[in-house]
């Protein structure tokens, strides 16, 4: 997991090579702009999804991993709380293939950290998250979803 300011992705280009779609991707589009729903960036090797959910309470909120895609979580209208727990660390649970993704409800985190707008979370294959945990009514976010 790494939780930065969206001005240094940059930094981060020698992890994969795809992070630079997003940096431009972020550069050429008015995010708030965006509708919800996915926008292919450069196949399905790099997209953003574009979601609005209600904010969940750290009980509520649904820890969750991948096998293929890399998360880079933005929020954008206030600030998100995820829920972090290595994967090693989690039980056994139904992995669905095709949505690349186990969900993994009633299972606690082992920490926590936040996200102000103008920040972002990466969450690698090793990383169990739970996200959506915020105040804000209905919260507005960019998850970015690259091959990893």
């Amino acid at each position: 997991m790494i939780v930065d300011k969206i001005e240094n992705l940059e930094k981060y280009y020698s992890l994969n090579p795809l992070f630079r779609e997003v940096a431009e991707f972020l550069r050429a589009n008015d995010m708030n702009a965006l509708s919800t729903g996915i926008h292919h960036i450069k196949g399905d090797d790099v997209f953003v999804n574009i979601q609005e959910a209600k904010g969940k309470t750290q009980q509520e909120a649904v820890v969750e991993y991948h096998h293929k895609m890399i998360d880079i979580q933005i929020p954008f209208n206030g600030p998100e709380t995820y829920g972090y727990i290595p994967t090693d660390d989690l039980p056994e649970a139904e992995f669905n293939e095709a949505k690349d993704v186990a969900l993994l409800p009633g299972v606690e985190s082992l920490c926590y950290v936040t996200c102000q707008p103008g920040m972002f979370v990466m969450f690698f294959p090793q990383d169990g998250h739970a996200p959506f945990i915020t105040d804000v009514p209905l919260l507005r976010k960019a998850i970015f979803k690259i091959k990893a």
